[in-house]
């Protein structure tokens, strides 16, 4: 279970790193949650997104260590390495060209991708996925959805504040990133 976990955080990390850096950091499209938190800080100050999620997920993880601890040691270090996957990978940026619907399609799938297998073997990237996930234990709402809700509200600020992102094409990162999990999380597909 320890490997499966690790090998999820691993792949997981890969994805979400290759699909922020070579897909939606040349057009300058958001994601929702801590990583499109990161991007925006990253736009706006040029700051390295991976370190700026950390940052931004301390309150979440000391919630998380005062009242769910395994929520804190299940996604610690999924947080931690696709953080760090994020700001290595940067230097993939530009090996691509396409054009920004396109970018967006492919991008939104890897970081689903990333963050539903991460996710099936009950870790995550931490951030709003740690505060999603919180919120699916108390609801039963699938997680997917959540994240989807939180990252909407995110890609909007996000447009406001940075002019040359187009909003129609984040919203699309957002819709496929949300759909791609929330098929990678269903309870189908996760065999229960």
């Amino acid at each position: 279970m320890v490997i499966k976990k690790m090998v999820a955080i691993v792949e997981g990390s890969l994805l979400l790193g290759i699909g922020i850096n070579v897909f939606l950091v040349p057009h300058h499209l958001l994601d929702g949650g801590m990583i499109g938190l990161g991007l925006i800080a990253k736009y706006v100050w040029h700051v390295q997104a991976g370190l700026t999620m950390i940052i931004l997920s301390v309150p979440l993880y000391v919630a998380a260590w005062f009242y769910y601890r395994p929520f804190f040691y299940n996604s610690l270090h999924g947080l931690l390495f696709s953080s760090w996957m994020i700001d290595v990978l940067s230097v993939l940026r530009g090996i691509v060209t396409l054009d920004p619907l396109l970018s967006a399609i492919i991008g939104g799938m890897l970081v689903g991708a990333g963050i539903g297998l991460m996710l099936r073997e009950e870790t995550s990237t931490g951030g709003t996925d740690l505060l999603a996930q919180f919120i699916a234990k108390l609801t039963d709402w699938n997680v997917g959805v959540i994240i989807f809700v939180i990252d909407a509200c995110i890609i909007s600020i996000g447009s406001l504040m940075i002019d040359s992102v187009p909003f129609i094409y984040s919203f699309v990162v957002v819709a496929v990133v949300g759909a791609v999990t929330t098929m990678l999380t269903s309870e189908k597909t996760m065999g229960v």
